[in-house]
């Protein structure tokens, strides 16, 4: 076998055409294997540098895949796809190794985009480090850079245990604060850590993101459209382009609209999003 190979488990058709156009035979050679019986005995006599598994397979099938190549290669980057989940085998794709994980229904846009950053980025090994491991309580660190911070995301999205209306809104809260501890926290020094924390109680889904940074106060926030006056709701905008960030700006404001409570600590470089399950039963103003 020359080149870079991927082996694709079973993949229906939009899978497999989003594949072709990131991997772009022949730059790659794809090979099928029908399920995770045949996927093994390939690659006990071949080298894959990616394996995505099947997406009617189930999580605890292909964790036990995974366990079984990290045997034969141990840097084999390793996308879970799956149609029945847990949010213990997420922990267990994680502690095995597993570059990511999605459950059905999901996006293929975001699959092929996870494709092409275990293909381009670093090993499944480094970057996140799991602190904390059980379904109702996961603690993760993450090097502040943006494809780790994608790939950690992906893991938690999985963990979250609402509607999926509501499950998107927290995700896309969540990847507000992170890609700002990153930022602006963490400065995107790959020498540096962010902590997210998910917690799953009978009355609540929680996150707390916790960057490296001295922290700061949300009235000094020049290029966050949150710290706008209401006499002037794209202050934000000329600082940001004076400064030369990049577009944008109105992640904390959307983060604050969609989760139930957002909480700073002291030092600002701490934040607890909350999200409860029955909303009749949240706390008074």
């Amino acid at each position: 076998m020359n080149g870079r190979a991927a082996l694709l488990i079973d993949p229906d058709t939009e899978v497999m055409n989003a594949l072709i156009h990131v991997l772009r035979p022949p730059e790659w050679d794809i090979q099928t294997a029908v399920d995770n019986l045949q996927a093994l005995s390939l690659v006990q006599t071949a080298r894959f540098d990616l394996i995505l598994t099947s997406a009617r397979s189930s999580g605890r099938e292909d964790v036990d895949l995974l366990r079984k190549i990290r045997r034969v290669h141990s840097h084999t980057q390793v996308i879970i796809l799956t149609d029945q989940s847990t949010p213990q085998d997420v922990i267990d794709a994680i502690r095995e190794g597993a570059f990511s994980y999605f459950s059905h229904p999901f996006s293929v846009p975001a699959l092929a985009d996870m494709v092409r950053s275990a293909i381009e980025g670093p090993r499944w090994d480094d970057g996140i480090e799991l602190l904390i491991a059980k379904p109702e309580w996961l603690r993760l660190a993450a090097r502040c850079d943006l494809g780790t911070a994608d790939r950690m995301l992906q893991f938690v999205q999985e963990m979250i245990e609402l509607p999926e209306g509501e499950k998107n809104e927290v995700a896309s809260a969540l990847r507000e604060l992170l890609v700002n501890a990153m930022e602006h926290g963490g400065k995107l020094d790959p020498e540096k850590y962010v902590e997210l924390t998910y917690l799953r109680t009978k009355r609540a889904v929680s996150c707390r993101i916790k960057d490296p940074g001295v922290g700061f106060s949300l009235s000094e926030i020049s290029h966050a459209a949150v710290a706008n006056p209401p006499d002037d709701p794209l202050r934000h905008i000329n600082y940001r382009q004076a400064e030369s960030l990049r577009p944008g700006g109105f992640g904390l404001l959307l983060a604050r609209n969609s989760v139930d409570e957002l909480i700073y600590s002291d030092k600002g470089n701490e934040v607890l999003l909350i999200k409860y399950l029955d909303h009749d039963r949240q706390p008074a103003d």
